[in-house]
């Protein structure tokens, strides 16, 4: 049977301010109303399978499990790693926790952000790798390449096998213009994709061979895992442990098992805006338009507007993207420079790097809405059935009013129902939660008065429950 594995960690900033530390653009909907997440999830829909193993960091946990909730997808398990490790021991976690279950299935390794626009061609060559992982061979897709790609690793392709794979004869690193055109002009080279097909005993057997301390601590950091609803906490220490390394470097460039099967299947990895710009339909100026935006005389540009009308007259060749706390302007051929930016707010220690204004959370979300010497403004949604962590500030009174939706507010020893259209209080030093024991979302205004408003002026009165 086949488990697809979804590696949905990472945190790319070639995409800012879209893509930011704690929201990456795996779960952004980048190229239509789907987010990259669910469009992979989607993408495999067409092949037999079993629910889908994810992979991500514990700081993305929500936003994976609210994804998966929004879109019906069922899965295997959420593994939540503790810090990065790479590929190489995040499908490890996946085959031994495979194995555990008494399986050893054919693991299709994918990562979460990843285009790939004719879904039937990605699912006939899955189909045409699956007998050759069966006999305990190490399938990677290589991308038939269609330009002469600077940012992408390649694959020589070796001896020809069976169903129009090939032994694999080199890993090759990122090339330069010149080595690209030559490797495009040769034809024996692919782009290396990332994605993988093979049994976990397969993986397992290889890795062990040439890193047993990766298979080791992967071992232990499941064996002493603990549960935490959707989600698979994997233990800290050993995790830590482990090795960092990629499934490429650890396994796939040393083991006499590889194999790449040809895929040409409109496939990106979104690397950046102008690759946005390419597999992205275009209007007959050539421009790339999402959200609310107008346009005279501008062409082969992407526009990207999130919260408010944008407009564009008389430019050319241009990356424009609006966000609610940032707005970036770029011409189309420098946008990896987008990373020095990023760098910037970093060394500022500013948020717009790490998160979006609006934060989501296991029961809901809160959005910054102003900001003043002693006030703070938010908008908060807590969802049907949902309730904070009872909670304590000592710097700052909050003002709820509600919009819509009833609240069950808990202030002290008292509970009580505020309705649409009322406010309540809650002073300085006073326990409180919020619950939502309605139907619909709950939609409050919260307003911080105090000389201290960070979000780091908070006491946990019991563990259950989140707060913000």
């Amino acid at each position: 049977m086949l488990l697809p594995v979804i590696m949905a960690g990472g945190s790319g900033s070639r995409l800012w301010p879209l893509s930011r530390t704690l929201f990456p653009k795996q779960f952004l909907p980048l190229n239509g109303d789907a987010t990259m997440l669910q469009e992979t999830l989607q993408r495999i829909a067409f092949l037999e399978h079993q629910p889908a193993f994810i992979i991500c960091n514990q700081e993305h946990r929500f936003i994976v499990a609210e994804q998966l909730r929004k879109a019906n997808f069922p899965h295997g398990g959420i593994a939540l790693e503790p810090v990065g490790r790479n590929t190489a021991p995040a499908v490890a976690i996946a085959a031994l926790h495979a194995q555990a279950q008494g399986q050893d299935p054919l693991l299709l390794v994918l990562a979460a952000d990843h285009v790939i626009q004719n879904t039937s061609e990605f699912c006939n060559a899955v189909q045409a790798a699956m007998p050759l992982a069966e006999e305990g061979k190490l399938v990677t897709f290589g991308i038939v390449p269609t330009s002469p790609e600077t940012g992408y690793g390649y694959i020589l392709r070796g001896e020809a096998v069976e169903r129009g794979a090939s032994t694999v004869a080199a890993f090759v690193e990122k090339p330069d213009f010149d080595v690209a055109c030559a490797y495009l002009a040769d034809g024996r080279y692919l782009w290396n994709s990332g994605m993988f097909l093979f049994k976990a005993s397969a993986y397992l057997n290889e890795l062990r061979q040439f890193c047993p301390k990766m298979v080791d601590a992967c071992k232990q950091s499941l064996e002493l895992a603990q549960d935490d609803l959707d989600f698979i906490r994997l233990a800290e220490a050993a995790f830590c442990a482990c090795p960092d390394d990629s499934i490429d470097y650890a396994v796939m460039e040393k083991t006499r098992q590889a194999v790449v099967m040809p895929l040409d299947a409109s496939w990106s990895d979104v690397g950046s805006w102008s690759a946005l710009w390419e597999v992205s339909a275009k209007d007959e100026q050539g421009n790339v338009l999402r959200g609310d935006v107008l346009t005279e005389a501008t062409r082969n540009s992407l526009i990207y507007s999130q919260h408010r009308l944008t407009t564009a007259v008389g430019v050319e060749d241009l990356v424009v993207v609006e966000t609610k706390d940032a707005v970036l302007v770029a011409h189309k051929e420098r946008v990896q420079e987008v990373k020095g930016i990023v760098a910037q707010l970093k060394q500022a220690g500013r948020s717009e790097q790490l998160q979006h204004r609006e934060v989501f959370r296991p029961w809901g979300s809160h959005d910054s809405i102003s900001d003043g010497q002693r006030y703070h403004v938010k908008q908060v949604m807590v969802k049907p059935g949902q309730k904070t962590a009872m909670q304590i500030h000592y710097h700052r009174a909050e003002h709820w009013v509600v919009v819509s939706g009833t609240a069950r507010v808990h202030r002290g020893e008292e509970s009580f129902i505020v309705s649409e259209n009322e406010s309540t209080y809650i002073p300085v030093g006073v326990p409180h939660a919020i619950e939502n024991p309605g139907k619909i979302p709950l939609e409050i205004i919260e307003v911080r008065t105090g000389y201290y408003l960070s979000e780091d002026d908070i006491v946990r009165v019991v563990s259950s429950g989140a707060g913000y």
